[in-house]
């Protein structure tokens, strides 16, 4: 059967925990075989070390080498990591988003967050915040877009109806507050539904938008930082949240959470966002 793999996270946090709730809760698809990786070193409940971040690196490393070379494995799903204490074994990723794209080579990739109520992608991820203006781009944000289309296609089974956000208040207020939305957003957003993968829209004011996407008046929105998507998304749907790495040849997907070290070991972590990962990932496979 086509098999999915589960990497445990780190294991001085909830990763393990998690993991193993989630193959017990009779909620997961049948059809699939499910490969746990990661070893079971003696990590202490929230205290990551070098032996936990060396744990949590090598299920990463072996996962790809089983993607790449074994036709049956057919999707990854990741716990959370620690990428302070992975950096400090060299780990030279913002994120585990990074590590994929670079593992298998892909220079189009982006991150995506999918819920109960929304799916939001974003067009700059892991930069600090005072650099989001000047890494914005048309052919970015184009490129973003048309990997949120085809993933909100795959979905819902339509062309999909996608929001791109604006970056500043009222979306600039037609250039008062900033002109990235007329001199960026907006040609992106007209070269996106040239594309016709699509119905674009935009660029839509911050602090509304979200409100109409949950609503249902949106398939999809196509945010400008990490923050500006991910808040509403969390606030609504952080159980249910599912980060997707777009672009990958095989799906990888994680739950939209941390390792929460402070309550590691206490039996008490909710596995509903790495039930939803497990599910979109046989879903998408």
């Amino acid at each position: 059967m086509p098999r999915i793999l589960i990497t445990q996270g780190d294991p001085a946090g909830i990763g393990p925990e998690v993991v193993a709730k989630a193959l017990d809760s009779g909620q997961l698809p049948s059809g699939f075989d499910f490969q746990i990786l990661g070893s079971a070193v003696a990590a202490t409940p929230g205290r990551p070390d070098d032996a936990s971040a060396l744990a949590a690196l090598e299920a990463l490393e072996e996962s790809v080498r089983i993607l790449k070379s074994d036709a049956d494995a057919v999707a990854v799903v990741t716990a959370p990591v620690s990428k302070a204490t992975l950096q400090r074994r060299g780990f030279s990723f913002p994120g585990q988003t990074e590590f994929f794209a670079e593992r298998f080579g892909c220079n189009s990739f982006a991150m995506c967050l999918s819920g109960a109520t929304m799916s939001v992608g974003l067009a700059t991820i892991h930069i600090p915040l005072a650099s989001v203006p000047s890494s914005l781009t048309v052919s970015g944000i184009v490129r973003v877009g048309l990997l949120l289309a085809d993933f909100a296609r795959r979905r819902f089974g339509r062309q999909p109806r996608i929001a791109v956000v604006g970056l500043n208040p009222h979306a600039g207020e037609e250039g008062r507050f900033g002109d990235e939305e007329t001199r960026i957003i907006t040609p992106a957003i007209e070269a996106l539904n040239r594309t016709e993968t699509g119905d674009f829209s935009g660029p839509h004011v911050p602090d509304a938008v979200f409100r109409q996407a949950a609503r249902g008046e949106f398939d999809a929105v196509l945010a400008m930082y990490h923050d500006q998507g991910l808040i509403p998304l969390k606030l609504l749907d952080f159980d249910t949240g599912v980060n997707v790495t777009l672009g990958l040849p095989k799906p990888r997907t994680s739950p939209d959470h941390g390792t929460a070290f402070d309550i590691a070991g206490k039996g008490i972590a909710r596995a509903d966002s790495m039930i939803h990962a497990i599910k979109l990932a046989c879903e998408l496979a």
